[in-house]
């Protein structure tokens, strides 16, 4: 899709990082935009800079399937159409499989990949109805290798990975195009917001770790955005963002059975 004049493009998670980078970038280029997060506050300063007459918001739980069924409804009601989903809004945990509590994993396996399931199914009838469209689902670099502390998030982003795939083989030879992204570390504030029990190492505290992520992000989420609408012109299939992304999905096709032990190595992790 190389035009997004006049397109409907619905972002959820839009009250901050990628999304609202998305949501500005879109808008930018002609498209009306319907935004949903389930933070308010963070959405109306997302829309501040925005023209009205091409926003459309909502607040929104992703992990309420009725909710975003309501959504979907509303979107269409508003614009008569939509062109694209991106389903964007995500979270993480950090805590080992042993001491991963259930609730935890239900929290974050509701938002990052039930939310992607309802977003897709919400708005796959319409998107089918147009002549072209796209469904776009982030995942991460997370659903490319395992890492410890990370088995909910991994689990969740491998899903979608799997799920984003499934699709786009069930939609080859329509008008809609499925991708699937996998953003490496980005200026988000997912590791801020993230909920927090255990360092691998059991050194780092969560104000230590967030701070770690900074330095190593280099990517913007203005970067990110960017790369994912070049992508959607190009209708690849798959979408890597940034250097460390192309490393990582480079070392996993190149020793998919012994990148663990390198992770493990950096970590400092392993037998002692």
């Amino acid at each position: 899709m190389k035009n997004l004049a006049d397109k409907v493009v619905v972002i959820t998670g839009a009250g901050s990082g990628i999304g609202r980078a998305l949501a500005h970038k879109c808008a930018a280029r002609g498209a009306r935009v319907a935004l949903s997060d389930v933070n308010e506050k963070s959405l109306q300063e997302t829309v501040a800079d925005l023209p009205p007459e091409q926003v459309f918001t909502q607040t929104l739980d992703v992990a309420d399937r009725a909710a975003f069924e309501a959504h979907a409804a509303a979107v269409i009601e508003h614009y008569g159409q939509a062109d694209v989903i991106i389903n964007n809004a995500g979270v993480a945990v950090s805590q080992t499989v042993d001491d991963l509590s259930y609730e935890d994993f239900e929290w974050i396996m509701g938002i990052n990949f039930w939310g992607v399931v309802y977003g897709t199914k919400a708005f796959l009838p319409e998107l089918r109805k147009r002549p072209e469209a796209a469904v776009i689902n982030i995942s991460s670099v997370f659903g490319i290798i395992a890492v410890p502390t990370q088995g909910a998030y991994n689990a969740t982003k491998f899903a979608v990975r799997g799920f984003t795939e499934a699709l786009r083989l069930e939609s080859e030879g329509t008008g809609l195009h499925v991708m699937c992204v996998h953003p490496g570390g980005i200026r988000t504030n997912i590791a801020k917001a993230a909920r927090w029990y255990k360092d691998p190492t059991g050194e780092a505290s969560h104000k230590t770790a967030a701070q770690q992520f900074e330095k190593l992000a280099r990517t913007t989420p203005e970067q990110a955005a960017e790369k994912i609408l070049k992508d959607l012109a190009r209708k690849s299939p798959r979408c890597l963002i940034g250097t460390d992304a192309q490393a990582i999905d480079l070392i996993q096709r190149s020793m998919p059975e012994r990148y663990g032990k390198l992770i493990n190595k950096l970590l400092g992790l392993g037998k002692k």
